[in-house]
């Protein structure tokens, strides 16, 4: 794993070398062996120091995970497996897609576009007749 960057979007990845990992006993099943290993994954990104970002891109999330930043490091936890191997790549995979949101252009505002009169003309003329259906169901003069 390690040497290995983790694509964002194009050309753009995440080196290696700015990645922080630790490694914690995870909780849950596994054993005997589970309380020896240590399999949980904690992956940690400084996103307001990094190169690795264009400078667009970097304020974009900024901006869009400032929830989820503590001092402008961005962390994602990973214990699903029971491998710390696998949790190792599950964690990196999380990273890159949330990074990979965050930093996806707006997108492009909706133009609004106009009903064609035929379409109005139909839905009228359908109404008209269905009330006119219904008014003839109405009282009747019996006398």
């Amino acid at each position: 794993m390690s040497g290995r960057e983790h694509v964002i979007r194009g050309s753009v990845s995440l080196p290696e070398a700015e990645l922080l990992w630790r490694f914690s006993r995870s909780s849950g099943p596994g054993g005997q062996h589970v309380n020896t290993s240590d399999s949980q994954v904690e992956l940690r990104f400084d996103l307001a120091r990094t190169d690795a970002l264009p400078e667009v891109w970097k304020q974009r999330a900024l901006e869009r995970l400032a929830s989820r930043l503590v001092d402008g490091v961005l962390s994602v936890r990973a214990s699903e497996h029971r491998s710390q191997w696998r949790n190792r790549e599950a964690a990196a995979v999380r990273l890159a897609a949330l990074l990979a949101e965050a930093t996806a252009p707006p997108p492009k505002p909706r133009r609004p576009t106009r009903i064609p009169r035929g379409i109005n003309e139909r839905r009228l003329r359908e109404k008209k007749r269905r009330a006119e259906t219904k008014q003839g169901r109405g009282r009747k003069d019996w006398q």
